[in-house]
């Protein structure tokens, strides 16, 4: 059966959650372990150098404690019994002394985490970059808002994209939380008292975990407090639907009737199996499928937390699967969305036909606003607006028109002030200055640098 997971991962996430690599980190701190009781004359100097010398996949092989496994069915022990035959008779006996296997894989998948989140970084860094650019790029094109699927006033793209760089701030400022904060390792023995560990076990878990770069759980149990897991699940997923509003939002730009925006699409490239003018944003919907999958994991990483007494197994089989698929999902899906908006198709055209498509009925809340300022109260400025705009829709003409014909709104506003007052272009607040504070504030915090440009408008009205 083909892997799944081999069409949506990255090779940065296939690295940290291979099997050779998970190997890899479990013998790093098994090493380590070894190395501090070394210092601290817990176990011979001679074991602990003979330990970490063979703590390694080139003296403990993945093929080596696959073939244990099968023997007593523990993929943990089988590692400890592979490394103690590679540190030989006499060093050998000192592997694993005094800890359990969760310390083994608790502080191991903690580095995993880390490196993942390292990685989701430098990711979210790059799509930072591009949204700022594009955010610049786009500040002075205006174009229809939509609420409920219908024109609202008029924003600008500047608008869309500073708000989705935006979604991503926050999302670097949580990801970057929770690898200072929330990820930690744990050698504190099988019920988390450090019981066969002597009165060193404070220091040993100190200084092995400092070696490490992971921070140590003040209290544990046999296992760290789910919590660290579900955090970061629940974090990959939150980062996935930010990644799904911004797909979302260009599948339905490139909509036929809409058709603002387009996914690059190359030459050779096909839309449909039977309609060859298709030009379908499957990449877009690709990752909002995912996203979708994604937060299925939240409800069982959350699952995870109460686990029975001083624990129980029922958090294993899952986290195998939740950890990896999630942090190689939300890779995947932020490297496409960057190559999706690096390659996007805007059409000032169709967002300028659009944003007039209405004739300066989406303008109602500037006339409505200014009849109120003129004087008149504002139920019945409300009324005679809404019965002008309503008229003006159904009739297909400008709503400035339909204005001038209604006396009670003639008598108060000029023919050149309603001219002004329905034109999409004029009504766009303070847009350009928001854009720019926050383009500004972003990439202050963050330290990057964006492009300082900015689009000029040019559309067919």
């Amino acid at each position: 059966m083909a892997d799944w997971s081999a069409r949506y991962r990255t090779k940065e996430m296939e690295r940290i959650f291979s099997e050779e690599s998970k190997i890899s980190r479990w013998l790093l701190v098994e090493g380590t372990v070894a190395q501090v009781q070394g210092e601290l004359g817990i176990i011979p100097k001679g074991a602990a150098d003979a330990i970490k010398k063979n703590a390694n996949i080139k003296h403990v092989s993945p093929e080596r404690v696959a073939e244990i496994e099968v023997r007593i069915d523990h993929d943990l022990l089988a590692l400890v019994n592979a490394l103690e035959e590679a540190s030989g008779k006499r060093w050998g006996k000192y592997v694993h002394m005094g800890v359990t296997s969760y310390d083994i894989e608790d502080t191991a998948t903690a580095i995993a985490i880390t490196e993942a989140l390292e990685v989701i970084d430098k990711r979210l860094l790059n799509l930072e970059k591009i949204l700022l650019s594009a955010a610049m790029r786009w500040i002075r094109l205006p174009c229809a808002g939509r609420t409920h699927g219908q024109h609202a006033v008029p924003t600008t793209y500047g608008m869309k994209f500073a708000l989705w760089a935006y979604d991503v701030y926050l999302c670097i400022e949580r990801e970057r939380h929770i690898r200072s904060s929330t990820i930690h390792g744990k050698i504190s023995g099988a019920v988390g008292t450090m019981a066969a560990l002597g009165n060193d076990g404070y220091e040993l878990q100190a200084r092995v975990l400092k070696k490490l770069g992971i921070r140590p759980a003040l209290v544990s149990n046999q296992v760290v407090q789910r919590d660290m897991v579900a955090d970061a699940v629940y974090f990959c997923a939150l980062t996935s639907s930010c990644v799904e509003k911004i797909a979302k939002e260009i599948r339905n730009l490139q909509r036929t009737e809409i058709s603002e925006v387009m996914e690059p699409f190359s030459a050779t490239q096909a839309g449909s199996s039977t309609m060859p003018h298709k030009r379908n944003p499957h990449r877009s919907e690709r990752l909002c499928s995912i996203a979708r999958y994604l937060r299925s994991s939240v409800s069982v990483a959350i699952e995870n937390v109460a686990l029975e007494h001083e624990r129980d197994l029922t958090n294993s089989a899952n986290e195998r699967i939740i950890i990896p698929g999630s942090f190689t999902l939300l890779d995947y899906s932020i490297k496409e969305i960057s190559e999706i908006l690096s390659g996007l198709k805007v059409d000032p055209d169709m967002v300028g036909r659009n944003l007039h498509m209405l004739k300066g009925v989406n303008l109602a809340e500037r006339v409505l606003l200014q009849l109120v300022k003129s004087g008149m109260g504002r139920e019945e400025a409300y009324t005679l607006t809404k019965r002008a705009a309503f008229s003006s829709y159904k009739k297909g003409i400008p709503f400035a028109e339909e204005l001038l014909r209604t006396r009670e709104i003639s008598k108060v506003l000029r023919k050149d002030v309603i001219a002004d007052l329905t034109n999409p272009e004029n009504y766009l607040g303070l847009s350009e200055e928001i854009v720019k504070r926050a383009v500004k504030e972003i990439s202050s915090n963050l330290g990057i640098r964006t492009l300082p440009g900015s689009y000029e408008i040019r559309y067919k009205k």
